[in-house]
């Protein structure tokens, strides 16, 4: 076993020689709580790094994803230096390696890069208070608004069809019909519920194609802790973990905050009854996203951010159906019928959004 640490170890240092760091290396040690990435810290006697190992099963195509953190790190330092910002530790800065590139690939195949590490910053996983929670309203509202200029479609699709409504109905459709787990008979009532928004999943697709809404450069992981807070004050410094970067909608990504930080009970959650949309959690991200983003978008985006919500709820909810039904291979579970319990937990967010609809539409009209 210490034989086996000692040569990962000693694996993961050639990895950092082959970027350009300051000082001597002092300290190599697993850091974070990531689900898709492993993540080191590098100490050196100068400054420390984050050095990732680009999970392939999930991005097939690595190379992309760093292609497209080096458009949009690159553009955010010019829009950050413009406004007077520091753009070391505004937006994610790529160490490059002695050749010039910002990744290595071992002998494994496997994809690395390293990033600064911003100090003096700190990450929180729940918004526990609406102050918190518009604080993360306004640094991803910050973040579409920088990448207002952006065009999106210089950016590659580096999961295809991540948040696209209609897709994830239709890969539900498919599960279905293959039924790969023999379980199709104890969802009918979930099927139903979804069979109900056939036509309602079209809605943002549908504005996009119409020329109602543009094409954006989307984040499409909007939670808490992809945004670093300044240690001292608070305040969001760096939106982070830029791999699912791409071109998407800007409800999508609003939405996705709102189905994660508006429920007033966990994503897994068995019982319903404690299931509700916060509307005040809800106005504080909007009063926070739209302060930072609001001139940026169009009239028609906004007054979809409450179809956003619903939408990225359901999406989600058919995605841990739809693995359920498959075998349980996307997600990770810890109990038997865990993706189930995640997607009636989805289901009934957007049963809740549906009563408050109207309310949520008159906050954002308000703010």
């Amino acid at each position: 076993m210490e034989s086996n640490l000692h040569q990962v170890q000693d694996s993961i240092r050639r990895i950092v020689e082959a970027f350009v760091v300051t000082g001597t290396v002092t300290d190599i040690c697993p850091y974070g709580n990531g689900h898709i990435n492993d993540t080191y810290l590098v100490t050196t006697s100068g400054k420390r790094y984050i050095l990732q190992r680009v999970n392939r099963y999930v991005f097939k195509e690595p190379v992309q994803v760093i292609r497209n953190i080096e458009l949009v790190t690159g553009y955010l330092r010019d829009v950050i230096a413009r406004e007077g910002g520091d753009p070391q530790r505004e937006t994610l800065t790529l160490i490059p390696t002695h050749s010039g590139e910002h990744y290595v690939v071992d002998a494994s195949g496997e994809l690395w890069r390293m990033y600064l590490f911003i100090e003096q910053t700190i990450s929180r996983d729940l918004p526990d208070t609406e102050a918190l929670f518009a604080l993360s309203g306004e640094a991803f509202g910050r973040f579409q608004r920088q990448l207002g200029g952006f065009d999106a479609s210089m950016l590659s699709e580096t999961i295809r069809d991540f948040h696209n409504t209609p897709a994830r109905y239709a890969q539900l459709m498919d599960a279905v019909e293959r039924n790969e787990a023999g379980r199709l008979c104890k969802v009918g009532e979930e099927l139903a519920f979804c069979r109900r928004y056939e036509r309602e999943v079209h809605t943002l697709t549908d504005a996009l194609e119409a020329g109602e809404i543009p094409l954006r450069v989307t984040h499409n992981d909007t939670k808490l802790n992809n945004v670093l807070l300044d240690a001292k004050t608070g305040r969001g410094v760096c939106v982070i973990d830029l791999d699912t970067v791409m071109p998407g909608l800007a409800a999508y990504d609003f939405g996705d905050s709102i189905r994660f930080g508006a429920n007033t009970a966990a994503e897994d959650e068995r019982d319903l009854n404690k299931v509700q949309i916060s509307l005040p959690m809800f106005e504080a991200f909007a009063r926070g996203y739209l302060s930072q983003a609001g001139d940026a978008l169009k009239l028609r985006e906004v007054e979809l951010l409450p179809m956003g919500a619903k939408l990225m709820t359901l999406e989600c909810g058919m995605r841990f159906l739809a693995d359920y039904l498959n075998g349980d291979k996307y997600f990770k579970i810890h109990r038997e019928g865990h993706n189930l319990d995640r997607a009636r937990t989805q289901f009934t967010l957007v049963s809740r959004m549906e009563a408050h609809f109207e309310e949520m539409c008159r906050i954002i009209s308000r703010v």
